[in-house]
């Protein structure tokens, strides 16, 4: 019989794993749950005698996966896979997907909510500014982008993007004007919503340079992973223009010089929380559990990351 175990350090909702447990029992296989574990042995003991494994943050190393000898598929519950080892996973013949567009929604609201709370001062009762009028600038047009695009739109904002890996056509067909290069984004944006992978080619690929291309006034929101910010760069920056305000959905490892510094032009959410809703939480752990179902019965492999 097929075990797929659920293994969150950081649970999923009650809600979300009674539909997935009823999803795995209803194909026929056992599921097995582990939560709040503290330290990677109690993962790579209950992964020993897994066939398929759901995560959410957690750290699927090569120890992990080394020892989990009858596994054949883990599902990342989200849409960003980094904290899986994908070489490893590949060398022992695990398939690695994530659930892309499930907590898209979630995570569009998180950036157009700190856009709000950074332009009204951050709720200092002093005059602040609207978002009307503004210019947006979408870095990676996937499917957070275009949630961030509608929803800047009913705020009246005029919304640009850049994504050298969707077509023009694609782009404009949702009312967004594409640009050509990613300097002119930054150059026409008041506000630039990030949505880049950690790659090697994208980590610290946001520096001064491309920062200081902003207008006066510019707000740089980051929803997407930290490793893509060239701190240093960024700490300079917001030395040399005061004017410059940085709003992250993961904290930087500067995050004591801007506490220190720049006293309400930034804003860290306390753990990243851009897919903490009961609705994301709910459907990335549903799309998890029938990818695996889909995968053993079908062998379904859309969302295949390695």
């Amino acid at each position: 019989m097929v075990k797929v175990l659920v293994a969150t350090e950081k649970p999923f909702a009650a809600v979300a794993v009674s539909q997935i447990k009823e999803i795995i029992e209803k194909a026929g296989f056992e599921f097995a749950l582990l939560e709040k574990y503290v330290g990677q042995e109690p993962f790579i003991e209950a992964a020993k005698t897994a066939h398929a494994i759901i995560i959410r943050s957690d750290l699927a190393t090569k120890e992990v996966l080394d020892a989990a000898k009858e596994l054949k598929i883990i599902v990342r519950a989200g849409a960003g896979y980094d904290n899986i080892d994908l070489k490893a996973a590949t060398e022992n013949n695990i398939v690695a997907m994530n659930t892309p567009g499930q907590n898209s929604n979630a995570v569009a609201e998180l950036a157009l909510g700190m856009m709000v709370y950074q332009a009204r001062n951050q709720f200092n009762g002093k005059d602040g500014k609207e978002l009307r009028g503004k210019t947006l600038g979408i870095h990676a047009y996937g499917n957070v982008g275009k949630y961030v695009a509608k929803i800047a739109q009913g705020f009246g904002m005029k919304v640009l993007a850049f994504d050298p890996f969707v077509k023009k056509e694609a782009i404009e067909a949702d009312g967004v004007q594409a640009v050509d290069t990613v300097e002119e984004l930054y150059k026409l944006s008041n506000y630039v919503s990030l949505h880049i992978p950690a790659t090697e080619k994208t980590k610290k690929s946001i520096d001064f340079n491309l920062l200081n291309l902003m207008p006066k006034g510019a707000t740089l929101v980051n929803t997407a992973r930290k490793e893509v910010i060239h701190e240093d760069d960024l700490l300079k920056l917001m030395e040399t223009r005061a004017d410059f305000a940085y709003l992250s959905d993961i904290a930087p490892g500067c995050a004591a010089e801007f506490e220190a510094k720049f006293a309400g032009r930034y804003y860290f959410t306390p753990k990243k929380m851009g897919a903490q809703t009961a609705e994301a939480n709910i459907n990335a752990g549903v799309a998890a559990a029938n990818q695996i179902v889909a995968f053993f019965k079908n062998g379904v492999i859309t969302f295949k990351v390695n």
